[in-house]
């Protein structure tokens, strides 16, 4: 049974969706023009030590990027991701509604970071990241098959994969590697 806070973040969104207004994207041309990247991680800590053995992957395909990762609240990233070397962000709980989406002051000042690619490893839908999504129209969104589509993503990837969260993983990563290496040559 949902409580009250996910009943009136659901209405919120679909609120939200109603006003939503895309914008053209062109993959994989648009994947050469990436400069920063937000990485949206569940909050469970087994799929986070799973996404901590892949980002090494991630960063070998966008070098010399901007990669930001976006915790869920109460989310235990700190435990398993270094400060170091990593940008991590975490809302507190002023940067919250009542219902547990972004306000609009945060994703405000998510937005100053003009991200270009956003990456959702969540592979159920979190109202708090779908709250993100919705406010980035220009951005590539990526995110795992049968999730949300659109117009929360550009490009669901689906996986062969049913239930082995780490391939699912990997096999998001590596399409997004394999779309930039067209994007490459493209543009050579």
């Amino acid at each position: 049974m949902a409580s009250i806070k996910d009943i009136m973040a659901q209405f919120k969104l679909r609120r939200l969706l109603k006003q939503y207004e895309g914008s053209l994207i062109s993959i994989p041309a648009d994947m050469r023009q990436i400069n920063n990247i937000l990485v949206c991680l569940p909050p469970e800590q087994r799929e986070l030590t799973m996404i901590k053995q892949l980002l090494p992957e991630l960063s070998r395909i966008f070098p010399n990027r901007e990669m930001y990762l976006l915790a869920s609240p109460g989310s235990p990233v700190y435990g398993i991701f270094p400060r170091k070397g990593y940008r991590i962000m975490t809302p507190s709980g002023e940067q919250l509604t009542w219902s547990g989406l972004a306000k609009k002051s945060y994703i405000n000042l998510l937005k100053q970071n003009n991200y270009d690619l956003i990456l959702d490893l969540n592979l159920t839908p979190n109202l708090f990241v779908q709250s993100i999504l919705l406010a980035f129209s220009k951005a590539i969104k990526i995110g795992g098959g049968n999730n949300l589509g659109a117009p929360y993503y550009n490009l669901e990837v689906k996986s062969k994969y049913l239930r082995d969260e780490k391939n699912i993983y990997k096999s998001i990563i590596d399409m997004i590697g394999k779309l930039k290496g067209s994007a490459d040559q493209i543009s050579s």
